[in-house]
């Protein structure tokens, strides 16, 4: 993979599981309350960034994209969703790293400085 590419990723992946978190919390208070517009637009912006990254090798959705905004979606929808794109960018990281006995390297391009990461969350 491409610096530039891993650093995406890995952007996208850290707020998506922030966001993920938020809207959880929302959740379990009420799950069939709509999300409100402001975060629905934090929440597409992630999902079209993942899209990209994710490509449809590993999108969970092949038909689903983003949320539509004249359907709001509720906090259990969106939890569901998160949940799954979190789920396909680790898949996707597993299959893009190795580990040795120096830790976890993302596979980088031949000239590229290897990028230490974590241990995959499963194995």
């Amino acid at each position: 993979m491409k610096r530039d590419v891993i650093e995406s990723f890995l952007k996208v992946q850290s707020q998506m599981e922030e966001m993920y978190n938020e809207v959880s919390v929302l959740s379990k208070k009420s799950q069939n309350d709509a999300l409100n517009e402001f975060k629905l637009s934090f929440v597409n912006n992630l999902l079209q960034e993942a899209n990209r990254i994710l490509e449809e090798k590993y999108k969970p959705f092949k038909d689903f994209g983003i949320f539509d905004k004249e359907k709001i979606p509720t906090n259990s929808d969106v939890v569901m969703v998160l949940s799954q794109y979190l789920t396909c960018l680790e898949n996707m990281r597993i299959d893009n790293i190795f580990g040795n006995v120096k830790g976890w390297f993302w596979v980088v391009d031949e000239k590229e400085k290897p990028i230490k990461t974590n241990r995959p969350k499963k194995l």
